[in-house]
């Protein structure tokens, strides 16, 4: 398995000096819907508190104005009436307007806002990391255009995988019981049919993936457990560190994810 590699210390801890002294580059968190917009506000705080970013935007639907105060970064875009996006052209507009994109979910689950949420992703011509509920959403609507987009970063649990891998047909069988060699192996083979980039987790191991590469940190190694894994601020992380990082999807994700 010469396209494995699994670390136990850091081993691009060098690519932390990229990350300027000075605020620059634009990162817009994407999500929410007139119930829930924790997860987003809380990620948006993160990365305010702990990296020098120049612009974040927080795009949220409009379902949620009344709810929240008018801020300059706070992006409304039209929403559904169950309270979620609903424009396609919109969010693709928003994703394409910056450096580094997360879908970091709390969507409704309706047809409209799944179907606005895969077309704008499908166009996106900048990096965008779809993660939490966004992943099953965007299964659910036939994703193979989206899967055919190198700006396409998935960050989500293997249950997931499964469910995406099972939504283009992909011959190879993901099972929840596999070992972390047959794991490792059919991300291997995905990533070489499709151009996205994986991060999941199996058998306390993280593993990324992009172009048949596959590398592994240990769980402990990030300070997060198998629940807060999820949370948030583990994918701004990678987020951050591929945006100061460019075209080092693998290299960059694994240091931001070592604590």
């Amino acid at each position: 398995m010469d396209y494995f590699k699994k670390y136990e210390e850091n081993p691009y801890a060098d690519l932390r000096w990229n990350i300027p002294e000075q605020k620059r580059g634009k990162i817009n968190i994407i999500g929410g819907n007139s119930q829930n917009f924790r997860t987003i506000i809380k990620a948006s705080e993160f990365i305010s508190a702990s990296f020098p970013i120049k612009d974040l935007e927080i795009i949220l639907p409009d379902a949620l104005k009344s709810k929240l105060p008018n801020l300059p970064n706070f992006i409304f875009l039209a929403s559904t009436e169950s309270g979620s996006f609903q424009d396609k052209k919109e969010l693709e507009e928003a994703i394409n307007s910056a450096d580094m994109n997360i879908l970091i979910g709390d969507l409704s689950k309706n047809s409209v806002t799944g179907k606005a949420v895969l077309g704008a992703s499908e166009n996106s011509a900048k990096p965008l990391i779809i993660t939490r509920d966004t992943v099953d959403l965007i299964s659910e609507n036939h994703p193979d255009r989206l899967l055919m987009n190198p700006e396409i970063s998935f960050f989500l649990t293997t249950a997931q995988l499964q469910k995406l891998l099972r939504s283009v047909y992909y011959p190879k069988m993901l099972l929840l019981s596999q070992s972390l060699v047959q794991v490792t192996e059919i991300l291997h083979k995905f990533t070489l049919s499709y151009p996205v980039s994986i991060i999941t987790l199996h058998n306390e191991q993280v593993l990324v993936a992009k172009n048949g590469s596959v590398q592994a940190l240990p769980l402990e190694k990030t300070g997060y457990s198998p629940m807060t894994f999820w949370f948030g601020e583990a994918v701004v992380k990678v987020a951050v560190y591929n945006l100061f990082n460019p075209n080092q999807f693998i290299e960059a994700s694994i240091s931001g994810l070592f604590s």
